[in-house]
């Protein structure tokens, strides 16, 4: 049988018919569908972990104890993992363990561009990268033989085009795989100094052998065509590189680290001039010429950004663009904005208005960031915004304090805002943090977290009480607020952001878009009480809009949720249906 599916899908597909029993990860685009697919498959336990770190360390477990299991996360988050990642490569494994790290040349839904390939050379663990998605199925099913063969976890690297892009996959069986045995192995999987330089050394020899592996792999295949170009080249990159240069030869890697060297060699003697076509860092390439080839690669493609076929044609063959095919048609301009309806609008609408520093974190409310709202002055990494408002008070004193917040979602605040909310409350800190508490993980397409009080496959599960947590750890000032009350709101914020000591609000709201919000139907603008002062257009809501002469609500757009009235002076915005026709 044969299926279109995604990359991330294939993805999950693989697992299943590799026999995966364990399934780790936290929503991160572009991962995030590998693990929402895998649920489906009741084969399989899966969850979300509470970050990349827990949820590695809990594939880890379920590999020791001999079940085949895989991570995923996305680039971004394999920083979260990096601890567990370098020890695991040292200890090893016994069940299969796999980790998928997607990455996002491009920078579509990150916030920055980092080229995972690094780790896997770091850690000194192997790492393949599918091109397509029936790819994505087999080369997983690949990585945990060799994950057991090699007794070392595997990385599979995806990025957004391979992630996200759909292709033919033919479903095949899922393999019988029956728990390993669990042996007590304290030399191999306790990492005591001792220890660690003995597995140490067993690392090397696996490289070495994987080196070897590498070379004779079909992982890593040549197509020879014409001989005048060769190009060595890896995931999306090659499906760019074919379509660009349709008669060269190529050297197509499916395993990227470790390279197979005598392979290159062989390639590089039978073809006059050699490309290296990868996006982002000069991974192969630096590799490829430390072997001592002559290779063309970053110094005329970028290192920033994604490759097209058009930029190589462009590039490397000095063609323009084909003719009604030109990339400079002008295309509108779609910004990020927060949906009609989302919570968060009035929080940073009375942020904007009291003139606050708002260090900001990784969610939805980020675009908070944006005109007309502009209200947020930082955002780092996920859980950073409480860490660096602790950061500015000990730099700038309690009055910059005073003038300053924090704002994390719940997800995020799970994920690694805990920690930073404790070093505020033991080092005397007197920041105000507020909780965006919109019930679900919301950028990644609402995924559920321990906040929500559900699992992954919907199962009831004890829901984290955010004020009692906050309260264990010594925040006695806690208070809970509605966000579309924002006289409320206001009056909050300014009480607590004046004393002197820790405080916590949670905006409480759930999201817009989930199914059991219900509003009271959309409304629209009264044209003879409007006044056009525009004060309703500053919370940014797609929904208003502009006409210059005056000022209307997209009814197909507007849910409802009200806080635009609760800006109109003049009581100019009512329910649709309260309006005469002519109106």
């Amino acid at each position: 049988m044969k299926k279109l599916m995604l990359g991330n899908e294939a993805v999950a597909r693989g697992a299943y018919e590799a026999g995966v029993m364990v399934a780790t990860a936290y929503p991160g685009t572009p991962s995030t569908e590998i693990t929402e697919n895998i649920a489906k498959y009741d084969d399989i336990y899966a969850e979300w972990s509470p970050n990349e770190k827990v949820a590695l360390e809990v594939a880890i477990g379920a590999s020791i104890a001999g079940a085949r299991s895989i991570c995923s996360m996305k680039h971004v988050g394999l920083n979260v993992a990096a601890d567990p990642l370098f020890t695991v490569s040292y200890t090893g494994v016994n069940g299969g363990l796999v980790i998928m790290v997607a990455d996002d040349p491009g920078m579509h839904s990150s916030q920055n561009e980092q080229d995972s390939r690094f780790y896997a050379m770091a850690a000194n663990v192997p790492m393949l990268e599918p091109a397509d998605s029936t790819e994505c199925k087999e080369l997983v099913k690949e990585a945990f033989r060799i994950s057991e063969e090699f007794d070392c976890p595997v990385i599979v690297r995806l990025t957004t085009r391979i992630a996200h892009s759909r292709s033919i996959v033919e479903l095949g069986e899922r393999e019988d795989i029956s728990l390993r045995e669990y042996r007590k192995d304290p030399g191999k999987y306790v990492m005591m100094p001792a220890m660690a330089r003995a597995r140490h050394v067993e690392v090397e020899k696996r490289m070495k052998r994987l080196g070897d592996f590498s070379n004779q792999a079909t992982l890593n295949r040549i197509e020879w065509g014409n001989r005048d170009i060769g190009i060595i080249t890896s995931g999306i990159a090659y499906q760019y590189s074919r379509e660009a240069f349709k008669d060269a030869s190529f050297l197509k890697l499916g395993m990227v680290y470790p390279i197979p060297e005598d392979l290159i060699r062989e390639f590089a003697a039978e073809v006059e001039t050699l490309y290296v076509i990868e996006e982002l860092a000069l991974f192969l390439e630096n590799q490829v010429k430390q072997l001592g080839i002559k290779v063309t690669g970053k110094d005329v493609l970028p290192v920033v950004g994604e490759l097209s076929t058009g930029m190589l044609k462009e590039k490397l063959l000095g063609q323009g663009p084909e003719p009604g095919c030109s990339t400079e048609e002008k295309v509108p301009v779609r910004p990020p904005v927060m949906c009609p309806g989302c919570p968060h609008r009035g929080v940073f609408y009375v942020l904007k208005q009291m003139k606050l520093t708002v260090t900001g974190d990784i969610g939805c409310y980020t675009l908070g960031a944006l005109p007309p709202l502009g209200s947020m002055d930082t955002c780092v990494c996920m859980g950073a915004s409480i860490g660096m408002a602790h950061g500015m008070e000990k730099a700038r004193g309690r009055e910059f304090a005073s003038k300053t917040v924090a704002v994390i979602g719940d997800s995020t605040f799970i994920h690694s805002g805990i920690t930073g909310l404790i070093d505020i409350v033991y080092n005397n800190g007197t920041s105000t943090v507020i909780i965006l508490d919109n019930s679900i993980t919301g950028m990644t397409g609402h995924q559920h977290n321990p906040v929500s009080g559900y699992t992954i496959k919907g199962e009831p599960a004890k829901q984290v009480d955010l004020v009692k947590l906050a309260q264990a750890i010594g925040i006695e000032r806690v208070r809970v607020v509605d966000p579309y009350d924002i006289n409320e709101f206001e009056k909050v914020v300014k009480e607590e952001v004046s004393v002197d000591e820790p405080s916590l609000i949670i905006s409480k709201r759930p999201c817009a878009l989930l199914k059991g919000v219900k509003f009271e139907g959309p409304l629209r603008i009264n044209k003879e009480k409007c006044k056009i002062c525009r004060i309703c257009m500053r919370i940014g809501c797609p929904a208003l809009v502009d006409k210059g002469s005056h000022i209307e609500i997209n009814e197909t757009l507007c849910g409802g949720c009200g806080l635009c009235t609760r800006l109109c002076r003049f009581d100019a915005i009512e329910k649709a249906g309260d309006l005469n026709e002519k109106c």
